[in-house]
């Protein structure tokens, strides 16, 4: 006899929470920041090559797209300093309640949104 029921949940039947939302791109986010630290230390070692091959990269940042691939840094990496602050509280055993977990999860969203458009506002970056 053979049971048709999934032992684990399943896309299909799995409901999405906020904690899983926040987890997944944390991960996301984290590979990200990896990849942005590395091409802004390529960028900074074109100094070395002479101010020209700098200045082509830097005329690529005034852009449209360029300036959203700030705003997105910006965010990836706001969204992963909160998310660490998070997971911090975490290792010394607050939060763990589930709604105090929702509260955090919903508090990195919306701050790192809200650190994003200070830092973009303010001209900071």
């Amino acid at each position: 006899m053979e049971d048709k029921n999934p032992l684990s949940p399943h896309i299909q039947i799995y409901n999405w929470h906020i904690s899983s939302l926040i987890s997944i791109s944390h991960r996301i986010t984290g590979i990200i920041n990896i990849i942005i630290i590395t091409l802004i230390c390529f960028w900074a070692s074109f100094l070395l090559l002479g101010s020209t091959n700098y200045d082509i990269i830097k005329t690529f940042f005034e852009t449209f797209f360029g300036k959203f691939l700030i705003a997105g840094t910006v965010w990836s990496f706001s969204f992963q300093i909160l998310c660490e602050i998070r997971h911090f509280f975490w290792d010394l055993g607050i939060g763990f309640e589930l709604k105090t977990a929702n509260l955090t999860g919903l508090i990195v969203i919306f701050g790192s949104i809200v650190l994003t458009i200070l830092f973009l506002g303010k001209g900071l970056i």
